[in-house]
C-alpha cells in the first residue's frame, strides 16, 4: 500500500473556523447570569473583570415565566421531594409522576387525546417527523421552506420524498400536492409563529388542502405556545383549529420558561412515538425538578393572560418607537421584533457596542438562521422591559446607527 502524505485534522478544522470568522458568522456566547426576579436585568461576564449590570432583550423566555414565584417555589419543592435526577429513560426509572401530570396537562391545553415530553424542542421534532414517516410507507412530506433546522433534520433522517414549498404559499402547496398520488400517505409541516420574521401560517386553509388531499398535519407551535389564545395553546387554540391538526408540537423552554419539547395528538400516533422514536426512547427523561416547574408554569398560563397581554403591549410599543426613530423594523404581526441589519459584520459590531457601551444584550441574527443579506438583530420585549428600557434602547440604536453610517428610514 502507498503511503501518502499525513492528514492534517488540525489544519482542516481551523480553515472551517477561519471560513465563519471571513464571513462575519462567527458566533460568540456571551457569559451571563439572570438576576431572580428582577428579570430582564441581569449580569454579564463577557469581555471584562467582574460582573457588569445589563438589560437582556433576546431571550426567548418570552413571559418571564422562568422567573414566576409559582414556578421557583415548584422546582424547589420537587427538588427537596425527589432529588435532582430522573434516574434514567421513561422506560427505565425516569417515568415520573411529575411527567405523566404535565402530559396530561398538555394534552388538555391542546384539546389532544395525549401527549408526550421530550428533552427539547428539537428533539421532539426530529424524533417525531423522523419516526412518523418511517411509519407510513412510502410517506411524501411537503414543508414550508422556512421551517426550523429541527424539523429540516427530522424530515431528511425519516429518509421520505420531501417537497419544499414557498413560505405560507398555499398555491406552490396545492400544485405539489396535486403531484401525489392521492392514495399516497402525505405529512405537511409547517410552523404558526416563524420566529424570525415574526408572521404566521394560514393554518385553516392548509388543513383544507390536508383534507383534500388527504394528507396529516404537523404544526410546530414553539413561538406560540404560553403566547396566544385564552389558555396559552398557541395560534390553533387562538384561530380555533387545533382540532383540525392532526400533531401539534410546542416547547417547554421559551413562553413556559423552563425546559423540554413535547407533542400532543391522538392516543394511537403517541404510542408509536413513544414505542418507536429513538431519541425518546434512548434519552434519559427530563429532571422531575424541571417537569414541576413546567407544571406550574402551564396551570398558571391556563387561568392567566395577564402575562400575554402586557408581553403583546410591549411588543407593540417597541416597534412604533423604532417606526417613529427611523429604525428598519421589519413587519411583524407578532411578539417578535425584527430589526433589519443585512449585513453580517455589521450585525455584529451594532451587538457589541450595544453590550459594551450600553449595557444591552441582544444577540446578531445571521446565515443560516436567516438568508444571506437578511441579517438582523432580533428584539423580544417581554412584560417587565419598561417603556423607559426602550427609549433607552431605540436612542442607543440610533446612536449606532449615525456612527456606523447606517441608513435611517425618513418620517412618513
Amino acid at each position: 500500500m502507498e503511503l501518502g502524505k499525513a492528514v492534517n485534522y488540525k489544519h482542516i478544522f481551523s480553515q472551517a473556523i477561519d471560513r465563519l470568522h471571513s464571513e462575519g458568522r462567527y458566533r460568540v456566547f456571551i457569559e451571563i447570569l439572570r438576576n431572580k426576579g428582577a428579570f430582564p436585568n441581569a449580569r454579564c461576564f463577557h469581555g471584562h473583570n467582574g460582573p457588569k449590570p445589563i438589560i437582556v432583550w433576546c431571550s426567548n423566555d418570552y413571559l418571564t415565566m422562568g422567573q414566576h414565584p409559582k414556578v421557583i417555589a415548584a422546582m424547589e419543592e420537587a427538588l427537596h421531594d425527589v432529588g435532582a435526577g430522573s434516574g434514567g429513560t421513561r422506560n427505565i426509572s425516569g417515568n415520573t409522576h411529575y411527567h405523566t401530570e404535565l402530559e396530561a396537562e398538555l394534552a388538555d391545553l391542546h384539546g389532544k387525546e395525549s401527549a408526550l415530553t421530550f428533552t427539547s424542542g428539537y428533539v421532539s421534532n426530529e424524533a417525531t417527523l423522523s419516526t412518523l414517516a418511517k411509519l407510513l410507507p412510502g410517506c411524501v412530506i411537503f414543508s414550508d421552506e422556512l421551517n426550523h433546522a429541527s424539523m429540516i433534520a427530522g424530515i431528511r433522517n425519516s429518509g421520505a420524498e420531501k417537497h419544499v414549498f414557498r413560505h405560507n404559499d398555499l398555491d406552490h402547496l396545492r400544485e405539489l400536492l396535486t403531484s401525489v398520488p392521492i392514495d399516497t400517505p402525505k405529512l405537511i409541516a409547517f410552523e404558526s409563529v416563524y420566529s424570525m420574521d415574526g408572521d404566521i401560517a394560514p393554518i385553516a386553509e392548509i388543513c383544507d388542502l390536508a383534507d383534500e388531499f388527504n394528507a396529516i398535519t404537523y404544526c410546530d407551535e414553539v413561538h406560540a405556545v404560553g403566547m396566544y389564545g385564552p389558555r396559552g395553546g398557541g395560534i390553533t387554540e387562538r384561530d380555533d383549529v387545533a382540532d383540525r391538526v392532526t400533531i401539534i408540537e410546542g416547547t417547554l423552554g421559551k413562553a413556559f420558561g423552563v425546559m423540554g419539547g413535547y407533542i400532543a395528538a391522538d392516543q394511537m400516533i403517541i404510542d408509536c412515538i413513544r414505542s418507536y422514536a429513538p431519541g425518546f426512547i434512548f434519552s434519559t427523561s427530563l429532571a422531575p425538578v424541571l417537569v414541576a416547574g413546567v407544571l406550574a408554569s402551564v396551570r398558571h398560563l391556563k387561568e392567566s393572560s395577564a402575562e400575554r397581554d402586557a408581553q403583546q403591549a410591549a411588543a407593540t410599543m417597541l416597534k412604533q418607537m423604532m417606526r417613529d426613530s427611523g429604525l428598519p423594523v421589519m413587519d411583524s404581526v407578532t411578539h417578535i421584533v425584527p430589526l433589519l441589519v443585512g449585513d453580517p459584520t455589521k450585525a455584529k459590531k451594532i451587538s457589541d457596542i450595544l453590550l459594551a457601551e450600553y449595557g444591552v444584550y441582544v444577540q446578531p441574527i445571521n446565515f443560516p438562521t436567516v438568508p444571506r443579506g437578511k441579517e438582523r438583530l432580533r428584539f423580544t420585549p417581554g412584560p417587565a422591559h419598561s417603556e423607559e428600557m426602550m427609549r433607552d434602547l431605540v436612542s442607543a440604536l440610533v446612536e449606532i446607527w449615525d456612527r456606523l453610517e447606517l441608513e435611517l428610514r425618513k418620517a412618513a
